[in-house]
């Protein structure tokens, strides 16, 4: 068990006034023990309280190790696990419920009136997410190096035309060689037209000359993720596809220049936001600028015109303004930052420069 972690965590309980909550989402879980564990359809829970030591609720199946700075209570497929953990909740008290725990183990303790009620306490081990330690930004530096250095191999594919398809499958080869753990996500490989979709999925396109060519990709390593977008030209870029490139890389910029503590998240996204609508491309930026990252590619938290909380040291997001031409191309660019104590540290180093590849 990492104890400042959970001590962090318990505070947020105190502060919510709430003294029981059950803990079950798997990245959270990890967070707090540094143990992986996946239960599929079966039910895992860790009873968090302010008076007692944790308590984890586990299906015998599994193996976990001997010491996880927690007490463990076994169940078996035939036992009603959802009634056993009933008998450690206070029923007098509200019970907090972490996100993506499966809706019949949270039934069942309704049904049993297991707390006076049940409310959602996601927000209590994802705001202690949202603060990375020093372990955590030491992973995250490393992830981010490991995918500067495989997007820079994947730039020397390009003159063989891969498809798109193929240039997706030749990513994973290359985070094996480097040493990665593995993808972080499903790359987003587009070329040409495919360039102005959000999520496009990699197809059996292949380059042609003056085809902008989106690569949005990240890889895993000792569980932390890494996330970074590059946008190059094959063979010649058009004018339009020139402005449209120095107009997103300003913006993202302008955006990471703004990156300080106490700065609020919507100011970020303002930055870029206001910058290509200045440009005349507003209805080309279509998502929100960022979004926090950690254990999860999408860790809690975002970049965006809705988030008005403030930045605070320890912190990690992306920053990935775009301009989509539908039907033409798109540009996007995405940097991870890591906010300091004065400022930001970019974790990627990976050339922005306009790049065409012949």
């Amino acid at each position: 068990m990492h104890r400042h972690r959970l001590d962090s965590v318990l505070h947020r309980m105190a502060e919510a006034d709430l003294s029981q909550m059950v803990v079950a989402d798997p990245a959270a879980l990890f967070y707090l023990t540094g143990t992986w564990m996946r239960p599929g359809e079966r039910m895992l829970a860790l009873l968090l309280t302010r008076t007692r030591p944790p308590t984890l609720f586990v299906n015998a199946l599994f193996v976990i190790p001997i010491d996880l700075g927690a007490d463990t209570v076994w169940f078996t497929d035939t036992d009603d696990g959802a009634a056993i953990l009933a008998r450690y909740v206070d029923p007098t008290r509200p019970l907090g419920i972490d996100k993506n725990w499966p809706a019949r183990f949270l039934l069942r303790l309704m049904e049993l009136s297991a707390a006076s009620r049940f409310v959602n306490a996601s927000a209590l081990v994802d705001g202690a997410r949202m603060h990375k330690d020093e372990q955590e930004r030491a992973a995250m530096r490393v992830a981010s190096a490991l995918n500067d250095q495989a997007m820079g191999r994947l730039l020397t594919r390009l003159p063989d035309r891969p498809s798109e398809q193929q240039l997706a499958r030749a990513l994973a080869g290359i985070y094996d060689d480097l040493g990665a753990d593995g993808v972080a996500f499903d790359p987003i490989i587009a070329y040409g037209p495919n360039a102005a979709e959000g999520h496009h999925v990699p197809c059996d396109r292949r380059l042609s000359e003056g085809d902008a060519v989106v690569l949005d990709i990240g890889c895993t390593k000792d569980s932390y993720c890494s996330d970074m977008t590059r946008t190059v030209f094959y063979r010649r870029a058009s004018a339009e596809a020139r402005t449209v490139y120095g107009i997103v890389l300003e913006a993202q910029a302008k955006a990471i220049a703004r990156v300080r503590p106490g700065v609020r998240f919507c100011d970020i996204d303002a930055a870029a936001r206001e910058h290509i609508e200045a440009a005349g491309y507003g209805r080309g930026f279509t998502h929100r600028t960022g979004h926090a990252i950690g254990l999860e590619v999408h860790d809690p938290g975002d970049v965006s015109a809705a988030n008005r909380d403030r930045l605070q040291p320890g912190m990690v997001f992306s920053v990935e303004p775009s301009i989509k031409i539908p039907g033409a191309f798109g540009v996007r660019i995405e940097d991870l930052v890591l906010v300091t104590d004065d400022g930001c540290d970019v974790l990627n180093r990976h050339d922005k420069r306009l790049t065409i590849v012949e």
